[in-house]
């Protein structure tokens, strides 16, 4: 979508997944809130994009893009965004990117917390299988050594902490639309997003 529209993308979930990794390498328990906090000091988290458009996450000048996708790392993130810390580390920067630039922008809590006035909020959504299966294909087309029900098992374990947290908790906001895309192919999700889009940018000419 990003793409077609010209757009920056922006995946925020990649600069949770950023601190997590930091605090993980640095061997501070990513529930410990003051020792994250220390932690931030030393941190640098930047998002590049090449020149396809691919966006790539840098931590400290170094291309952590791969290394934030291994599973471990994925319950690292849910634990850091819910220190409030944290969030605040990283809220500056996202909204930084949409004042210098067109974005899609995707998150938990985006519609919510980051941007509420956003132009279109949508709400994607699948069935937990369905999501676990394609994540176990990413995970093995890169080589990485797990097993189906380990990877389902993370995806509702952090979908459980992030819908629980106390600060900026998962939940749909109400003026989203939600797309289901459980039984959907990419091509009809872009067709989906792109009527909607249409709508917004169309409405002016409409009520001429």
């Amino acid at each position: 979508i990003a793409e077609r529209l010209g757009y920056i993308y922006v995946d925020t979930g990649a600069l949770y997944r950023a601190v997590g990794l930091y605090a993980t390498a640095n061997g501070i328990e990513t529930t410990d809130e003051a020792g994250v906090e220390r932690l931030l000091m030393s941190a640098k988290v930047e998002l590049r994009h090449d020149k396809s458009g691919t966006q790539l996450v840098y931590l400290n000048g170094y291309d952590v893009s791969e290394e934030i996708r291994r599973p471990e790392i994925s319950m690292a993130a849910s634990n850091v965004s819910a220190l409030p810390a944290v969030r605040q580390f990283l809220f500056a920067l996202q909204q930084n990117l949409a004042m210098e630039h067109n974005v899609v922008m995707d998150g938990r809590d985006i519609g919510t917390t980051v941007f509420p006035d956003a132009e279109l909020k949508i709400f994607m959504t699948a069935d937990p299988a369905i999501r676990a299966q394609r994540r176990y294909k990413e995970l093995e087309a890169k080589g990485e050594k797990v097993s189906l029900e380990e990877v389902e098992r993370n995806l509702r374990e952090r979908d459980h902490a992030d819908q629980t947290r106390a600060v900026s908790p998962l939940r749909q906001a109400e003026d989203a639309v939600v797309l289901d895309n459980s039984h959907m192919t990419l091509p009809e999700q872009m067709d989906w997003v792109m009527r909607r889009i249409e709508k917004i940018t169309c409405a002016p000419c409409t009520s001429k």
